[in-house]
């Protein structure tokens, strides 16, 4: 490999033009499990810990570092081992709009450069099964080098000055103002009610529920449609919206009771990409500030359980969310907890859990479940058998652990 004086770019040869051109069409198609492994790198970083705990941050960065690796690659098949155009797709642009609108700074694109390295680890693995010729593979090895890290800089440097511009934007206008009051509400400052309700257009004192909602899917038009679905089940005639980003809203409704499950649920049939996360509903600013923490709360367990659960209400998911703070720790509760039970059929779970919730009454529970009682003591029977202990002695372990396992996805 020589440079040329003129660019101080590497001059490759034609024969290992084609073995990039190769590799690059191999790299076009990433098996599953190497796609996970750099979603997995991209999000484990310290520095990048807010963007993980996100589930919109996070769907946003994972779509951004797969658009980086097919745009590389792309280029590759096309103009093998020439410089690549930083990145500057509706997927990374839209993931700086989000950061900034987090409040969060150039660090957080940390993930692109430790998902570079898993890429960088998986492209010498296609270049050694390229060639066992080590001139090529020295060649072929130190232009990739040269490459990647390459467009990975431009790219964040494009994308760093995306996010500059939006921060530019976002000290301006009547959402930067609301946005901003939002801010020092949820962080307790002392701002005085009147001035925040000026700047919200929103009335501070009565009842709050407030919902966060979002989409992996990263479609605002759906978010906001659920929202007028989520306010319509609430019963409310107005709300408080902040868009926290370009698939996420955040959201808080003048009502005293959280909109009900089924009702919501019915509403969203045709908005299946978004998930909505509801707090408790409170008084006051105390009211508004812990109604959005709830909502918060609530959405991180829903995405720390990958949970298939479209509607999660903080007043039913409480106990769980605190049973499965600790991943490794909710697995060994689970399999202590229900033994074989675990690996059950999903009508024997469902006919345990009912009995412990209508207080151990079995002809409540087959009523509950439109279900005939001794079909209900069959199911109980059946569960006592693969009980680690008999249900009577541990029913309220039970229980918890039967709904830690629904909201796991896996109920």
């Amino acid at each position: 490999m020589v440079r040329n004086a003129a660019s101080e770019w590497p001059r490759v040869s034609p024969r290992v033009r084609e073995l990039f051109r190769r590799g690059a069409e191999i790299a076009l198609n990433p098996h599953a499990e190497w796609v996970e492994e750099l979603h997995a790198a991209a999000l484990g970083g310290a520095r990048v810990r807010l963007v993980a705990e996100d589930p919109a941050l996070a769907a946003a960065t994972r779509r951004a570092n797969l658009a980086n690796l097919l745009h590389w690659a792309a280029a590759n098949v096309q103009d093998p081992g020439r410089r690549v155009p930083a990145n500057t797709s509706s997927e990374l642009l839209e993931a700086s709009r989000d950061l900034v609108r987090r409040g969060l700074d150039e660090t957080a694109l940390d993930s692109y450069r430790t998902a570079q390295n898993v890429a960088w680890r998986r492209w010498i693995e296609i270049a050694f099964d390229l060639t066992d010729d080590p001139d090529e593979l020295r060649e072929l090895l130190d232009v990739s080098a040269v490459s990647i890290s390459t467009f990975i800089d431009d790219t964040v440097a494009a994308v760093s000055e995306r996010m500059q511009h939006e921060r530019d934007e976002l000290t301006r206008g009547a959402h930067a103002e609301r946005r901003a009051a939002v801010t020092l509400l949820l962080e307790g400052a002392p701002i005085g009610r009147a001035r925040a309700e000026s700047r919200l257009g929103y009335r501070l004192s009565g009842p709050h529920t407030a919902a966060i909602l979002w989409s992996g899917a990263g479609s605002s038009e759906q978010v906001e449609a659920a929202a007028e679905a989520v306010t319509r089940a609430a019963g409310a005639d107005h709300r408080l919206t902040v868009i926290a980003s370009a698939a996420a809203m955040w959201v808080w409704l003048p009502v005293a009771t959280a909109p009900p499950v089924v009702g919501l649920t019915t509403l969203l049939a045709d908005h299946p990409d978004v998930r909505v996360a509801v707090g408790r509903a409170g008084t006051g600013v105390e009211g508004f500030r812990r109604s959005h923490l709830d909502a918060a709360t609530t959405q991180r367990m829903v995405a720390r359980l990958t949970s298939p659960q479209q509607v999660a209400r903080y007043q039913d998911v409480q106990l769980v969310s605190l049973l499965t703070s600790e991943p490794t720790q909710t697995d060994e509760f689970l399999a202590d907890t229900l033994g074989d039970l675990q690996h059950a059929d999903a009508e024997t779970r469902t006919a345990v859990l009912t009995y412990v919730r209508e207080l151990g009454s079995t002809t409540r529970t087959a009523e509950r479940l439109y279900t005939h009682r001794n079909t209900v003591l069959r199911r109980l029977a059946k569960a006592d058998e693969l009980l680690p202990r008999p249900l009577a002695e541990n029913a309220l372990a039970v229980a918890a652990a039967l709904e830690a396992l629904h909201w796991r996805g896996t109920g």
